[in-house]
């Protein structure tokens, strides 16, 4: 946090910008943080457009060192942030339902949900979830300066968590790392072979949450 002496901000006052990154991430990890944290498993049809996090609290040993920063911290990590961002009727224009009549949030989450049920080594049971309902233009830029705060492992080290199954003639997609280190997504199994194996991925997971910085103030 920058910081300053009494005097010093009394002699050199400098002007509150709202829309600095810093208070606008300050804002908006805030009213996240403040909503109460809801089961994964038990996710249930709401309304919505905005940001959302979620968190792990199982027993994969390879997150175990998030599961116990999450215990020792009242600031918590999530392992993953995302956006839920309105569709479109037609170009530069929000659909009609705007983003406090939509599911599209609910969507997000249950597509995420869908996931970690198929996946073999994770169960939805060891999962939650915070959401905020956000106006259109900040949900972009909250999403990033969540993601630039917390560094969520899923949105950083292991890619793929948030994709959907590609079209018909792309299965010469590369499988995302998030499918090797928790297999079991069906159409991930048609896209070509990683050259890096497990192990090094596993690698690159240890070394990426040993290093994981304390989220700023």
């Amino acid at each position: 946090m920058h910081c300053r002496s009494e005097s010093n901000s009394l002699s050199n006052p400098e002007p509150y910008n709202p829309l600095e990154r810093r208070n606008l991430e300050a804002s908006i990890a805030k009213a996240l943080l403040a909503r109460k944290p809801r089961s994964l498993a038990s996710l249930q049809s709401f309304n919505g457009a905005g940001i959302y996090a979620i968190y792990y609290k199982g027993s994969f040993p390879l997150y175990e060192p998030l599961v116990n920063r999450n215990k020792r911290q009242t600031f918590p990590t999530p392992i993953y942030v995302g956006k839920a961002i309105p569709r479109r009727t037609r170009k530069n224009s929000t659909n009609i339902f705007g983003v406090t009549k939509t599911k599209v949030l609910f969507r997000h989450l249950k597509n995420h949900a869908s996931c970690i049920k198929a996946a073999k080594n994770l169960k939805t049971a060891d999962f939650l979830y915070q959401f905020l309902i956000v106006d259109e233009m900040w949900i972009a830029a909250g999403e990033s300066l969540l993601i630039a705060k917390f560094a969520p492992i899923w949105n950083n080290t292991i890619n793929g968590f948030g994709d959907q199954e590609s079209g018909r003639g792309r299965n010469r997609c590369i499988k995302p790392r998030w499918d090797v280190l928790h297999p079991g997504r069906a159409w991930a199994n048609r896209y070509e072979p990683r050259k890096e194996n497990l192990q090094q991925i596993q690698a690159d997971v240890a070394h990426f949450l040993r290093s994981l910085p304390d989220p700023r103030p």
